[in-house]
């Protein structure tokens, strides 16, 4: 009997087999201190050549690595939670199309296949983002497209502006062309690309709103493998930017992104934009350290982060199954009574999001924070990152207290179903990475030990801000309504913080509503007026005017009209004369 597997079984097997072959080749690479340079010539016409070039070094291994097992486990996680679903080959084919566009992005050293990898990174996303067809999806699916046609069009300047070197291949231009004006423009490009691709300020609108993508997508997707292209390439361009002014600029600006989407994080109540909020938290963590010239660190976060928010996406797709497929969490509640094993890898991700001791987020985070602390740099920055690392904490345990410790909500007779194994041998599996990754890392991938020397209050800032951050969200969660009132008497402001310093609504309705304004004004006053009294109807009126004219005087004296005839005539040959 030959069994029938599914295309979700095949594509877990082999993703899952290829990336730990890019384990053993990341290991192998690594104590080898080996770089692979490959090209593939597929036409060589005379003196045309065109050459395909990938390079194979540990860092894009192991990202490799990462990302086919963060696929694999979401699509194995998708044979359940997509079992409803009639067109489920072709979710799978989008979703091996998405992971084919990133691999292509991660082992490209020409700036032509990382631009065709970061399109088609670009037009998978949003074919699911708008997966769900209804009007609010197709916004966001706009708003995700638009945003990142930004990123594209710069890479595509990027191209153009390297017509003036020999080749495409970036990777040999950047040590000794930094100096270089050109190059200074490419660089500022590249940085302008990887902010949209990564959410910066001021492309940050697009993050949550992409969140109505199906759970999976947003496992994989939304939160550790296509929001970190950017943060990517600009690792990969790493040794062109590091003395730019723009860079600095970056630093700033990634900092507001961290602080801005954590303040926003502690007013939502949709439970997967609080996460999506708080993957744009980590983004501008990474995105600053980057701009500080710690490429390493970067991808160390990168690396952790993406396991853990992987885990917290598909927990949350469980409880938004089980909820009736209902995302707000002010009708959640008690959860951890009825799904224990999805709420223990809730919990587990959660906690390394906030950096508990020995899990994943914490080698990661706090050694970023002690850097940090090392460096020279102003009390604002300083400032951004220590609130913004209090803030997580605090989300985390408002969402903790909404889904875990407050009562259930949403109806008053209820029967919660137990987990789906499927689903549960897919998380289980990542949970195993959130705990051993950061440890695993750690002692991977840095050759040699940064030097942290620092005061004991200092090397203490961190757990200071995150105990305050505990117990802020504590009161929060068990604030009375009375005092919500007066909480929310600010409201203004309130809305102002809640709505993300109003970034949606600008690059919405801020970008548009003068072109549209515009458009109707020429519509009204040129379109329907001016035109259609000269052209159309001008033209249609004076013809009719005139025949009227003419007919009265066929139907009423045929004399007159006869006369008329000869009164041509005669016109026409005092013409010719002339």
């Amino acid at each position: 009997m030959i069994k029938n597997y599914s295309i979700c079984f095949i594509s877990f097997f082999f993703l899952f087999f290829f990336s730990m072959m890019n384990f053993f080749f990341m290991v192998y690479f690594i104590m080898e201190n080996m770089i692979l340079f490959l090209e593939w010539e597929i036409i060589s016409f005379n003196s045309m050549n065109i050459v395909m070039s990938i390079i194979l070094d540990w860092m894009s291994l192991l990202f490799m690595m990462f990302v086919l097992m963060i696929s694999s486990s979401v699509i194995y996680y998708s044979k359940s939670y997509m079992s409803s679903e009639l067109n489920l080959n072709r979710f799978i084919i989008l979703v091996l199309l998405f992971v084919f566009s990133m691999v292509l992005l991660i082992i490209s050293p020409n700036i032509i296949s990382i631009f065709l990898g970061w399109d088609g990174l670009g037009l998978v996303s949003y074919c699911l983002v708008i997966y769900y067809q209804n009007i609010k999806s197709y916004n966001a699916g706009m708003l995700t497209a638009l945003s990142n046609r930004v990123g594209d069009v710069m890479i595509l300047m990027v191209i153009s502006w390297m017509m003036n070197y020999g080749s495409w291949n970036y990777i040999f231009y950047l040590n000794f062309m930094s100096n270089d004006y050109s190059m200074q423009i490419i660089s500022i490009l590249v940085i302008i690309a990887a902010m949209t691709k990564s959410a910066q300020i001021p492309f940050s609108s697009w993050l949550p709103a992409a969140m109505a993508a199906p759970t999976p997508v947003s496992a994989l997707v939304h939160s550790s493998t296509l929001v970190t292209a950017g943060v990517y390439l600009l690792i990969r361009f790493n040794m062109l930017l590091i003395d730019m002014f723009f860079f600095k600029f970056l630093l700033l600006l990634s900092g507001l992104t961290m602080f801005m989407s954590g303040i926003s994080a502690n007013y939502e109540f949709d439970l997967k934009k609080i996460i999506a909020l708080s993957t744009l938290s980590q983004l501008g963590l990474m995105m600053s350290i980057l701009s500080m010239g710690l490429p390493e660190l970067a991808f160390f976060h990168l690396l952790t982060h993406a396991m853990f928010k992987a885990l917290l996406f598909m927990c949350a797709g469980v409880i938004i199954h089980m909820m009736n497929d209902n995302q707000d969490i002010r009708f959640m509640g008690g959860i951890s009574l009825y799904i224990p094993m999805t709420s223990l890898c809730l919990n587990i991700s959660n906690l390394a999001l906030c950096g508990i001791p020995f899990l994943a987020g914490f080698y990661s985070k706090d050694l970023i924070l002690e850097m940090v602390s090392m460096s020279n740099l102003n009390m604002l920055i300083f400032f951004l990152y220590y609130f913004s690392t209090g803030l997580t904490m605090f989300y985390t345990i408002r969402l903790l207290m909404y889904l875990m410790i407050n009562d259930y909500n949403l109806f008053s007779i209820y029967n919660l179903y137990d987990e789906d194994y499927v689903m549960l041998k897919s998380m289980f599996l990542l949970l195993f990475m959130s705990l051993i990754t950061g440890s695993f890392l750690m002692w991977m991938i840095f050759n040699y030990p940064y030097m942290v020397y620092l005061s004991f209050n200092m090397k203490m800032m961190v757990i200071y801000v995150s105990l305050i951050g505990l117990f802020m969200g504590y009161l929060i969660s068990n604030m009375s309504i009375y005092s919500l009132n007066k909480f929310l008497m600010t409201y203004s402001f309130s809305n102002f913080l809640s709505l993300m310093w109003f970034m949606p609504n600008l690059s919405t309705y801020g970008l548009n509503y003068y072109f549209l304004n515009y458009g109707q004004y020429l519509v009204k006053n040129i379109d329907m007026g001016w035109m259609e009294l000269y052209s159309g109807q001008g033209m249609f009126n004076i013809i009719k005017n005139y025949s009227i004219f003419y007919y009265l005087y066929q139907m009423n004296n045929y004399k007159i009209y006869l006369f008329s005839f000869i009164l041509w005539m005669m016109i026409f040959y005092f013409m010719l004369l002339i």
